[in-house]
């Protein structure tokens, strides 16, 4: 008995993937459709032996392949499943294809597939990558593909779906595993969504898909890509792979995984919040602007004078709210202790984050203790106050409209102390106080911490200094 389903596969050069993928199904001897977009290899070769029916388009994006697929193959089948050259199907997918009867699901029009990420041979199990639901099989001619996307490729079906949990699909680019490979991918793919989001700011581009935090999976990342665009750039990288990395548990896929969410997660959204600011100021040639320059002396001043206030006053403040202290304050003690408050923000953070880590920790106002791990104490140092009052003061002496100096001052404030939390754990669960160090690790957190705040900084205040150079 025939399958009522066909598979159709795009490819480019994929001699190294395409194999594989045919081998996982071949069992199924199902009708094999592949749009290929100029393989130089044995691609075509490959899939000609395997019986596939062969079409050539030239690639554009994954969105407007998928479309091209869909209204140019002569698919007999009532149903498709789509899929990528470099996945492949489970035996108990394949089961579950296997026994899979038209008549069985009258109701239905569309099937997600659990896939699981594998990066470097690694299975990326957390930092929100497991479990990810993919539409990836649906009825012929109900399904289209979501032409605006230019990267973030989607099928777009009306009528009801279901999940296939244990459905899986392994998806492993053997060629990411040479990370040049990668990076050029995805230097690629960051131009697409980068002129994505411009026209999405522009109204150029809607979503189809009905944002739902409770909908369908599809419906939940269209709410949460919502979420994305309303935060600032240059500090969402930043937000976004710390919460991989610390409530999404992406410490624990290991160095190869953790490399995976910093390149993913952080590198890659920042490479795209730059090529939007590439591409407005490009659009912004034509504008009207203020050509007045700020004055690099009057810029200087303030910034002093702003750092000295609010680094010794952190200072002075501390000392009076300290007992035993000459000008103790038991008042300002009592009732404003910003510092305090912020200790045990930290504290109870870490020992919040290590409580969901698995690890059994305790903590007072000073002091936080891993069971069978380590512990730290967090002083007046720890608590990066110089930090924040460097960079407070230079973005606030920085001429630039107050609305935007807020919104980047609470964003890089937040990932400074978020830092802070994830330098507490790690501390905690790793840091060997015997060991003898020339540096400590307070010296260590603040160079880091110093260079991507002026890192960032560079960012923030690039589009400025440049619309100024073009205009003056």
């Amino acid at each position: 008995m025939s399958l009522p389903f066909s598979f159709i596969i795009i490819t480019y050069n994929e001699e190294q993937h395409l194999p594989r993928l045919l081998k996982s199904i071949e069992e199924l001897n199902a009708p094999l459709f592949v749009l290929d977009s100029g393989s130089t290899d044995a691609t075509l070769a490959i899939a000609d032996k395997a019986g596939a029916v062969t079409l050539h388009h030239p690639f554009e994006n994954h969105p407007k392949q998928w479309n091209f697929a869909l209204n140019n193959f002569d698919i007999k089948t009532p149903w498709v499943i789509c899929l990528d050259a470099d996945q492949i199907v489970t035996p108990e997918l394949k089961e579950q294809l296997i026994t899979f009867r038209n008549e069985d699901y009258q109701n239905i029009d569309s099937i997600y597939f659990n896939r699981k990420n594998f990066f470097k041979g690694r299975w990326i199990k957390h930092g929100g990558y497991y479990p990810i639901y993919l539409l990836k099989m649906f009825r012929y001619g109900k399904g289209h593909s979501d032409l605006n996307e230019n990267m973030d490729h989607r099928f777009i079906i009306s009528g009801k779906s279901i999940i296939w949990k244990n459905g899986h699909i392994l998806e492993e680019n053997l060629k990411e595993n040479n990370i040049s490979f990668w990076i050029d991918k995805h230097n690629r793919y960051s131009d697409l969504v980068a002129h994505e989001e411009v026209e999405r700011m522009q109204n150029i581009r809607q979503q189809v898909t009905k944002p739902s935090l409770f909908g369908s999976p599809d419906q939940r990342t269209a709410w949460l890509k919502q979420i994305w665009w309303k935060l600032p750039r240059y500090v969402r990288p930043t937000i976004y792979f710390l919460f991989r990395v610390i409530f999404q548990r992406g410490i624990l896929d290991g160095r190869t995984g953790v490399i995976f969410h910093f390149l993913q997660g952080f590198w890659f959204r920042l490479i795209v919040d730059i090529k939007i600011d590439e591409i407005l100021n490009a659009q912004r040639k034509s504008k009207e602007t203020d050509t007045k320059q700020p004055s690099p002396i009057v810029f200087a001043f303030k910034f002093v004078i702003l750092f000295v206030i609010f680094y010794y006053f952190n200072i002075l403040f501390f000392g009076i709210t300290t007992p035993g202290g000459n000008h103790y304050s038991p008042f300002l003690a009592n009732h404003f202790n910003y510092i305090e408050w912020l200790r045990y923000f930290l504290l109870t953070s870490s020992k919040q984050v290590l409580t969901w880590m698995g690890f059994t920790a305790i903590n007072n106002q000073t002091d936080l203790l891993v069971a069978g791990r380590g512990g730290i104490r967090v002083i007046y140092s720890c608590l990066g106050l110089g930090l924040i009052s460097f960079f407070s003061a230079f973005v606030l002496a920085y001429p630039r409209k107050l609305n935007k100096k807020i919104t980047f001052l609470v964003g890089g404030i937040l990932s400074i102390e978020l830092l802070n939390i994830l330098r507490f754990i790690l501390l905690t669960l790793f840091w060997n106080k015997r060991a003898g160090r020339i540096i400590d690790h307070h010296t260590i957190f603040n160079i880091t911490l110093y260079i991507m705040i002026m890192v960032s900084l560079y960012f923030w205040v690039k589009n400025d200094d440049k619309i100024s150079n073009q205009h003056a």
